[in-house]
């Protein structure tokens, strides 16, 4: 059986939420601020993001920028947060927490996604800053999460194929492994043959530099001041080419989507 690789846009307005919808996106995560690395949205723009769209949203939990080590009344905070989004009806989680080693805290982390549930939680890219990836990789699955967004610790994920193949095999069916980071139509067929991942994370906002990537300052791009129908017109492109990849169906059903129809203008 052949299924399509699942397609998740990071943004950061509600006007670029409708025009991925529009473009074809499967899911949205859904944030403020990505010139930063992206911090919680407001309550505002997940109630409107809730409202205008159909897609599923999963919303990001982080209390400010910088490091992902968070104090204890941060941790309160976030709890918080997660409290809020499942009440506003998101669809999803997205979080990361560090211990002072730059290692995954495994008893913050999986605490949150206790609270989180029945909603599935996503390690962002705090994981890049892991030095060992095979045992960043093992923390994460005993969190509980469902799955790990990561460029490999590279400022591009077109730099880190290599591990990112090698973590999505060790992941196997536990938990999903999602190339994130300087994802474009040009290499995107690269990235998703050479890895054999089933899900890719783009913001197709600036280009992803080493400035915009430093390591406890932000690890997503920001976005480009470009028109929502501009920003459309480029997911319906990724869009596309997703359409033109076919793989054949090896991870279990719980982490595949629904593909959406686009709509049309």
């Amino acid at each position: 059986m052949s299924i399509q690789a699942v397609l998740e846009i990071c943004l950061e307005s509600i006007d670029r939420a409708v025009a991925a919808e529009r473009g074809g996106a499967h899911r949205i995560e859904l944030c403020s601020d990505l010139s930063c690395g992206g911090i919680t949205p407001s309550a505002g723009l997940i109630e409107a993001a809730r409202h205008h769209l159909r897609l599923p949203v999963h919303v990001l939990i982080r209390p400010r920028a910088g490091d992902f080590r968070y104090s204890g009344h941060e941790f309160d905070v976030m709890e918080r947060d997660i409290r809020m989004a499942k009440n506003m009806g998101m669809d999803g989680i997205v979080l990361g927490i560090l211990d002072e080693n730059a290692r995954v805290d495994v008893f913050r982390t999986r605490k949150l996604v206790d609270l989180a549930r029945p909603l599935p939680v996503t390690f962002h890219r705090a994981f890049d800053l892991c030095q060992d990836m095979d045992s960043g990789l093992e923390a994460v699955v005993q969190t509980g999460a469902a799955r790990i967004l990561t460029s490999a610790g590279h400022v591009r994920v077109a730099d880190g194929i290599k591990t990112i193949a090698h973590l999505v095999r060790a992941a196997g069916d536990r938990i999903v492994v999602m190339p994130g980071g300087g994802v474009n139509v040009d290499n995107l067929q690269l990235i998703l043959q050479q890895t054999c991942a089933r899900e890719i994370h783009a913001s197709l906002g600036l280009p992803v530099t080493a400035t915009n990537h430093a390591a406890l300052s932000g690890l997503n791009s920001g976005t480009s001041p470009d028109s929502s129908s501009e920003f459309e017109a480029r997911i319906r492109k990724i869009r596309g080419t997703l359409d033109a990849l076919s793989f054949e169906s090896t991870e279990p059903a719980r982490h595949r989507l629904p593909t959406p129809t686009p709509t049309e203008n």
